[in-house]
């Protein structure tokens, strides 16, 4: 997934003391800007990710809970892609200068890219984009119009030089773990595969509780670095309208938002602050298969040339959590949270039997822990696990009973269930995904 260069501003010069100050200047803004439902703040106070100077800007690394968080994001990813019927891939974050003036980065991306560097009489480059990577994947085997459509699919890294004074949390970094997928397909099959692609997207968001602002079908602008072939973008921009306008969807058409070599279809996200940013994409690309010179067998016996459809269901890792902790207040949905149940002995006479809870939990697949009397009063315990989904408090006459008393995180309290009905149902919600705690039951509640 690629996107046109943006303005990029004036770059640091040569005094270290003046980009010192510049930086120092933007730290402290950003930390006036933050907000209690900024991702910066929250990220560090619930131990998501942090930052280190001696790793760089730009480059921050994950803390334990935030590492679950991603690890199950991207299982998640990875299991709707293969349900939808993608292959999974791996390729190296390296490649020659050569294969990117191949698929027209240099010449139009280069200024986003790192330095490439000497390797003998080769030069190599942190790769900016997947594309290339995917497009060579596809061309090392002959293809069959029978096999298409060829859905191609990876979690990889990429890496964009981006300037110290754009940097900013997990918004905007320079080291990115990009969901990334691309569809070589017949020309007759690409409105429906970007439709699906779109669908997908649309399935995630409900699964995630993330609402899309708007639709937007980003094209070019005057004076953007942009492959010159008109027909190539009035094909492309025709079927991608098709693409919305079949899905149902309301979009706005904004020029200057489009990938240099096509249209695209860019899913608009809002954050506490109101600002606006891209998530998730689809595109219609003919430049790249024209590029790398991408082919099929059709029924004729001929080579004829493919479609390629980029499209990414949560864009970076990095950018989707960030969004996720804004959106839920560090909250997350109960599939998604790095401790799912946590178990609260009243004294520490209940402690053997809220272990067993929390011992079973475990052996169900729930990220369960257990917080007893050391880690302070119970209210104080309850108050500390305000953002796990599911409190089981275990007082005399519960662990006498196999009982555990339930609170939601919403405030919600079920009562007093079987330590079994109440693991069943919380692996239920668990498996179900999706943002409710908690199914009515005949009570009428509903989360």
């Amino acid at each position: 997934m690629s996107r046109c260069p943006k303005p990029r501003g004036e770059r640091p010069g040569a005094s270290s003391c003046g980009a010192h100050l510049a930086t120092e200047r933007a730290s402290k803004r950003e930390e006036t800007a933050m907000t209690s439902y900024d991702h910066r703040r929250l990220g560090r106070e619930l131990g998501v990710f942090d930052t280190d100077p001696l790793m760089g800007a730009g480059l921050p690394y994950w803390l334990p809970d935030g590492a679950v968080v991603r690890h199950t994001l991207e299982e998640y990813v990875r299991e709707a892609e293969r349900a939808a019927g993608y292959r999974h891939v791996y390729s190296p974050v390296l490649g020659k200068r050569e294969l990117y003036e191949i698929s027209g980065h240099w010449d139009h991306y280069s200024e986003d890219m790192f330095p490439p560097m000497e390797l003998g009489a080769e030069q190599v480059v942190l790769r900016p984009s997947l594309c290339p990577h995917h497009a060579l994947i596809y061309r090392s085997r002959s293809h069959s119009y029978r096999e298409l459509p060829f859905r191609m699919a990876e979690l990889g890294g990429m890496y964009r030089s981006e300037l110290s004074g754009v940097l900013g949390g997990l918004t905007r970094v320079r080291a990115i773990q990009l969901n990334d997928a691309h569809i070589f397909c017949t020309l007759d099959q690409a409105v429906a595969e970007a439709r699906d692609a779109l669908a997908l997207i649309r399935r995630a968001y409900a699964d995630l509780g993330i609402r899309a602002a708007r639709f937007r079908l980003s094209l070019p602008g005057e004076g953007g670095k942009y492959v010159a072939d008109p027909e190539l973008w009035r094909r492309a921009t025709a079927l991608l309208r098709e693409v919305l306008e079949s899905a149902g969807v309301a979009y706005e058409a904004v020029p200057g938002e489009a990938a240099f070599y096509g249209p695209k279809i860019d899913v608009q996200v809002v954050d506490g602050a109101g600002r606006e940013s891209t998530l998730s994409t689809v595109q219609i690309d003919f430049h790249q298969p024209e590029r790398f010179d991408l082919h099929y067998i059709g029924a004729d016996g001929g080579r004829h040339r493919p479609v390629m459809v980029h499209r990414s269901v949560i864009g970076s890792v990095e950018r989707a959590v960030a969004h996720l902790m804004e959106q839920h207040g560090g909250a997350f949905p109960a599939w998604l949270a790095p401790v799912q149940l946590v178990v609260l002995p009243v004294a520490e006479a209940q402690e053997a039997a809220a272990g067993e809870i929390v011992e079973r939990a475990v052996r169900l697949g729930l990220r369960a822990e257990l917080r007893g009397p050391g880690q302070g009063s119970l209210g104080a315990r309850i108050r500390a696990a305000r953002l796990v989904p599911y409190q089981a408090v275990v007082g005399e006459r519960e662990a006498g009973g196999g009982l555990a008393a339930v609170r939601l995180r919403d405030g919600r309290r079920p009562g007093v269930l079987p330590a079994d009905a109440l693991l069943g149902r919380v692996a239920e919600r668990v498996a179900a995904r999706g943002t409710e705690l908690w199914e009515a039951a005949g009570s009428g509640e509903s989360a």
